[in-house]
């Protein structure tokens, strides 16, 4: 269970705190109360971050070769660094990523956001199915990054591969074969992030600038392109899907008595694609009554926090504006909390105001298919077409 049906059973009864053991025969313990979650978010000193980038599943020798004839590293950087390092690296990105510099990047994304919606719109009229995952999703969150933060000169593509690549090397269950590929792609796209950390601009050169090494840069860029992007254009995606299935809202957002925040708090709240975290325990302790050993792997179920009764009124209702919808961990808390929050709102406000009038009068091709994962959906594809009007209409 550990790996699969992590959004489905969400409305599922579950304790407070579970045990499970995974594939590999691996215990851990699963956190699913909202006040819980928190607190173990909250508290970096018992619950440390350091096994956030462990791969679930462990790599054979011949996946490891392969990623050490590229000099693949992830030092402590951002999310699984808990030394005194991180506030200043944190700080350095959070910059890059400053309210204002993204309030600015919203003109120009409406803007695309538009001219795709006017081109989907044609083809759906034409009576052509759309995939508004890859025509319209895919690549915006890693655009606007482009824009904000000086990238390696790699096409749009590698960029997309390497990062979904990554998200299943570490994050989900797999075969030996299946590891030497992926490593494969994922130690050749870490030569090219070494070698823009050495000589780039922006953050890249503000992190040298910070005395930082080299690996540290590239752990920055690295988790900018697998987390600080892939992530948000899954949840568009999601968000997309979730409201073709919510004509109330839809047809609230045209007459203006829903909000597009409140549309986005709540999406996030039901459709994050960040499903669970990770911690380990440093210390012996309790957490829910249950009995904690320090080494611990605990694993924190955000996507059923987001649903907890003790703080939101209707938890399995997509209903914008509810009580408790802003409550949810989506984006993490405490001091790993995610630096792209307000990134990711922008950017699915502009998706939720200009591409949902496409939903209207749609039918559902293809939903979105996430492959088994510990933390990430990844859907895959999200295609619809125009309902058929009978022949004398």
């Amino acid at each position: 269970m550990l790996f699969s049906g992590w959004a489905s059973e969400v409305e599922a009864p579950w304790p407070d705190v579970a045990e499970v053991t995974d594939h590999v025969g691996v215990r851990h313990l699963v956190v699913t109360r909202h006040a819980l979650v928190r607190q173990v978010l909250a508290d970096p000193v018992r619950y440390r971050p350091d096994n956030a980038l462990d791969a679930v599943t462990p790599m054979p020798v011949t996946a490891l070769r392969v990623l050490a004839g590229h000099r693949f590293r992830l030092p402590p950087t951002l999310a699984n660094n808990s030394a005194a390092s991180h506030p200043e690296i944190r700080a350095i990105v959070a910059d890059a990523l400053h309210p204002a510099r993204v309030a600015a990047q919203r003109p120009w994304l409406t803007a695309l956001v538009r001219e795709r919606v006017a081109r989907l719109r044609a083809a759906l009229d034409a009576g052509e199915p759309v995939d508004l995952y890859a025509d319209l999703a895919a690549d915006l969150p890693l655009l606007v990054l482009a824009r904000l933060v000086e990238l390696p000169d790699a096409p749009v593509g590698a960029v997309k591969e390497f990062a979904r690549a990554a998200l299943e090397l570490f994050w989900a269950p797999l075969d030996g074969d299946r590891q030497v590929a992926l490593a494969t792609e994922v130690g050749r796209f870490h030569g090219v992030l070494r070698e823009f950390a050495a000589t780039g601009g922006g953050l890249a050169a503000e992190l040298r600038a910070g005395g930082h090494p080299p690996d540290v840069v590239v752990g920055a860029l690295f988790f900018l392109l697998v987390a600080g992007q892939e992530t948000t254009s899954q949840f568009l995606t999601l968000l997309l899907h979730r409201l073709a299935g919510e004509p109330a809202v839809r047809a609230g957002l045209r007459t203006g008595d829903v909000a597009v925040a409140d549309v986005v708090e709540e999406g996030l709240r039901l459709e994050p694609p960040i499903v669970t975290w990770r911690r380990v325990a440093a210390v012996d302790g309790t957490l829910g009554g249950t009995a904690v050993p320090a080494g611990t792997s605990i694993v924190l179920w955000l996507a059923r926090a987001g649903r907890d009764p003790a703080i939101v009124e209707s938890p399995d209702e997509f209903r914008p504006g509810q009580r408790g919808s802003r409550r949810h961990l989506a984006f993490g808390a405490g001091a790993h909390r995610c630096v792209g929050d307000v990134l990711a709102r922008m950017e699915a406000a502009v998706v939720v105001a200009e591409a949902t009038p496409l939903l209207d009068g749609v039918t559902v091709v293809r939903p979105p298919w996430c492959p088994d994962n510990l933390t990430f959906r990844m859907p895959d594809a999200f295609v619809v077409r125009s309902v058929e009007r009978p022949a004398d209409q």
